[in-house]
């Protein structure tokens, strides 16, 4: 009778290590590993390209500090104390190491990176989802109903306002909707102030994202409402639904849409990495408390430790972001599988 509770925990013991190899065995996870194994070599090429990029600007980083008032003697104690005075190549290879070390080094005014990033890199992902989120929404909302009955009115209401949003530049949209909403209306606060909760969320980062994602939302409208209308004209399982009776909103929203959602994925994922280049911009204006401060600081003081901190944040976004798109697709259509030939 003793040897029933072993043979029990040693059947849990086999269970659970079955359970655990057929979790690592998951081709989805084998393809994630590879993902993000084959994202190292291209951060690391992205920081080294921007630290060079810096290093070769005409710029004397400590001679900015002290002003132009600074003697000599001064100017070289400080290059010596930031480091400035070394090779390019050493310089990058310290901060690689304190990178792997998970430390991102200290601004030229003497604040850790890490404190910096870690208090603004938060508000920035918030906008930055609230814009792309609201902005993908509207667009499918949008151009579903542009392409139920295409030349109508609800057709040509969003080529017009997608033609708006291309033609505006996002930061000339920021600034009319600061006249509008805020000095008009007074509905939003002309300069953000600090996210606390959900009601300063909504007040403080409206307007922000509003002008980072007008810009995604014509772009997001007009491609689906093409790959919507195209399909619903000429692809067979369209005028197979259709034959079998199914009403015409349904084959539009099951069939077509669902169909035309895996070029929007592809596009989102592809224009990543200039959206976070935006957001810091109309960050900048709206006086949002996110990294946009820090990057325009950084640059006027070519604080290169700030600016590749920044640069590595950006990376990462971009980075994860393709491949929660490349995800995306097998969720969206089971038959999507990613093998050991996937790369």
């Amino acid at each position: 009778m003793a040897l029933a509770p072993q043979i029990q925990l040693q059947a849990g013991g086999a269970g659970a290590r079955d359970r655990a190899r057929r979790l690592t065995g998951s081709p989805a996870l084998r393809t994630v590993g590879r993902r993000l194994l084959a994202a190292v070599p291209v951060l690391i090429g992205v920081t080294f390209l921007t630290f060079l990029v810096l290093s070769a600007l005409p710029n004397d980083t400590a001679q900015a500090i002290l002003g132009l008032n600074a003697t000599p003697a001064a100017v070289a104690a400080l290059n010596h104390k930031l480091g400035l005075d070394q090779p390019f190549w050493q310089r990058y290879w310290h901060w690689l190491v304190g990178v792997l070390h998970g430390n991102l080094g200290t601004t030229v005014e003497g604040a850790s990176v890490n404190h910096e990033l870690a208090t603004r890199v938060p508000t920035t992902l918030y906008l930055l989802l609230y814009a792309l989120v609201v902005s993908v929404l509207l667009a499918i909302i949008v151009a579903t109903l542009a392409a139920r009955r295409p030349n109508g009115i609800a057709d040509r209401i969003s080529l017009t306002v997608s033609m708006l949003g291309l033609s505006t530049a996002p930061y000339v949209f920021a600034f009319l909707l600061i006249i509008v909403f805020a000095v008009k209306l007074r509905w939003f606060p002309v300069l953000s102030s600090a996210v606390t909760g959900p009601v300063s969320f909504f007040q403080n980062l409206t307007l922000p994202a509003c002008a980072i994602g007008f810009g995604l939302f014509a772009i997001y409208t007009r491609l689906l409402r093409a790959d919507l209308i195209e399909q619903m004209q000429r692809e067979d399982y369209i005028v197979t639904a259709k034959a079998k009776g199914l009403p015409p909103w349904r084959v539009l929203i099951r069939h077509a849409l669902r169909n035309s959602v895996f070029n929007l994925i592809t596009v989102i994922g592809l224009n990543l990495g200039g959206l976070v280049g935006a957001t810091a911009i109309i960050e900048t204006i709206f006086q949002v408390q996110g990294i946009g401060s820090d990057l325009l600081t950084g640059i006027s003081n070519h604080d290169v430790p700030m600016l590749e901190g920044i640069t590595l944040v950006f990376a990462l976004v971009t980075v994860l972001g393709n491949l929660l798109a490349d995800m995306a697709y097998a969720v969206l259509d089971p038959r999507i599988r990613y093998g050991s030939s996937t790369s």
